[in-house]
């Protein structure tokens, strides 16, 4: 799954693709480097981040879905949102994927998805993005996020969403430390039954690990691509897709003893 911001302030590429035209480019780059899904998201979810009105938001991710979805019609689109209005204008425009960061929180956001029978990336954090950092305390971290999962899977499958993937949410309400646990037991995860999707790209536990900034980020974040995938993850969210999609194959082909 590749990452297209469409944001003046995401910690990794904010400002970058902040236009249609920069943000297609990169699109056009993600396809080539192999890209199976490309996820366009309009808000920084960063620490802290300031919130972006709905028709803000709206006003910089349609013209994007819809440029993809015309250029690249074989590649899904994921919308990456938790707002129920801008998700449902990005699935009239072409989006197939709703990536929403508060777990599919909203019963709105709910109906939509089972509405249009699509697949929803339920992701856990505490709080929201503006105080997420100081609600990183677990008395049983696995085990609050093994029983968050179960009770999203049961409360959507009751409004009619079936195709859950779900996302333990590495950098929201969790330190370098829980990170690190959450990759070492991510199997526990799998074996709910669900696609797992692991988003580690460029994150700030990696920073602490490497001391690099953002962009130096990138080998890191191939080296826990290989363990998501060794540890049956189903999606890997990444800005660098050639490099992560080569350590996925690699650490497959390894797991899977195949050549």
């Amino acid at each position: 799954m590749g990452v297209i911001n469409i944001t003046p302030d995401s910690f990794s590429d904010g400002g970058l693709y902040s236009n249609t035209a920069d943000a297609m480019a990169q699109a056009d780059r993600l396809v080539a480097d192999g890209a199976d899904i490309l996820d366009i998201g309009g808000e920084s979810t960063r620490p802290g981040a300031p919130p972006v009105s709905a028709p803000e938001e709206i006003s910089r991710v349609i013209p994007v879905i819809r440029g993809i979805v015309s250029r690249h019609p074989k590649v899904p689109v994921s919308v990456d949102t938790s707002k129920p209005e801008v998700a449902r204008e990005a699935v009239e425009a072409g989006a197939v994927i709703i990536n929403d960061v508060t777990g599919v929180s909203s019963p709105q956001m709910a109906r939509i998805a089972a509405q249009y029978n699509l697949p929803v990336v339920v992701m856990h954090m505490k709080g929201s993005p503006r105080d997420m950092a100081k609600k990183a305390r677990y008395a049983d971290l696995m085990g609050e996020l093994k029983s968050y999962f179960t009770g999203r899977i049961t409360s959507l499958g009751r409004a009619g969403v079936s195709k859950i993937i779900i996302d333990p949410g590495l950098g929201f309400a969790k330190t370098a430390k829980h990170n690190i646990e959450i990759l070492n037991r991510l199997d526990e995860l799998v074996e709910l039954g669900y696609p797992v999707l692991v988003g580690a790209s460029r994150k700030s536990f990696l920073g602490k690990i490497l001391g690099a900034p953002p962009q130096e980020r990138d080998a890191g974040t191939a080296a826990v691509t290989a363990l998501a995938v060794m540890k049956g993850a189903a999606i890997i969210r990444a800005h660098n897709v050639v490099m992560n999609r080569h350590a996925a194959i690699v650490a497959a082909s390894i797991r899977d003893r195949k050549v």
